[in-house]
């Protein structure tokens, strides 16, 4: 066995070094976000669109079933008076919102439908959110009531179509925590280290 062969069998590998362990640090950041509207504006918005879309539908489809002498009395779901005036219902909210992102009665309260994935308020998302959503809360009124309880004064429809009815012009300041990992640092850093003289 040669010298060299000898010194290798006596070196030790070096153990593997410990990785150092992140440490967690929160921070509090503050943000500012728009408000989001809550019960009250938005019943007093929904009552003012009501009100315009029974108006529309006495100016516009009243006279139409006077001219066919159309029966007004019947309260079949499926009855002419029920089908026309449902349209015209859909219609108001899924035009205005998609055009506008807020209905008139919205507007005069300074709110608007934002949503929380998309720039502008899509086809899709319209959709689902003026039918899909308003015709089950039109079903079950009382789940309109979600709005006062829920994260972000969301109400089923926003849920469904991932929006938030916000208020125009008006932000909160939101304190935010955010936790970090920290590399800790060397118990021999530049300052410590000595230095070969050269």
């Amino acid at each position: 066995m040669s010298e060299f062969e000898k010194n290798d069998s006596n070196v030790s590998l070096p153990k593997n070094e410990a990785v150092p362990t992140m440490i967690k640090q929160t921070k509090v950041i503050e943000q500012i976000e728009e408000k989001t509207a809550g019960f009250w504006m938005r019943l007093w918005a929904f009552t003012v669109d009501f009100l315009i879309v029974s108006a529309i539908v006495g100016i516009v489809v009243n006279p139409i079933f006077h001219f066919f002498d159309w029966s007004f009395s019947e309260e079949r779901w499926y009855s002419p008076m029920t089908i026309i005036s449902g349209l015209f219902y859909y219609a108001y909210f899924v035009l205005t919102t998609k055009y506008w992102q807020q209905t008139i009665g919205k507007m005069l309260f300074g709110l608007k439908v934002k949503s929380l994935h998309e720039e502008k308020l899509g086809w899709l998302t319209v959709l689902f959110r003026e039918v899909v959503g308003r015709f089950i809360s039109n079903k079950l009124p009382i789940i309109y009531i979600m709005v006062a309880f829920m994260p972000s004064n969301k109400g089923l429809n926003d849920i469904i179509a991932d929006t938030v009815v916000v208020q125009e012009k008006v932000f909160i300041k939101r304190k935010k925590e955010i936790i970090q990992e920290i590399a800790p640092k060397d118990e021999f850093d530049g300052e410590n280290s000595i230095s070969p003289i050269g």
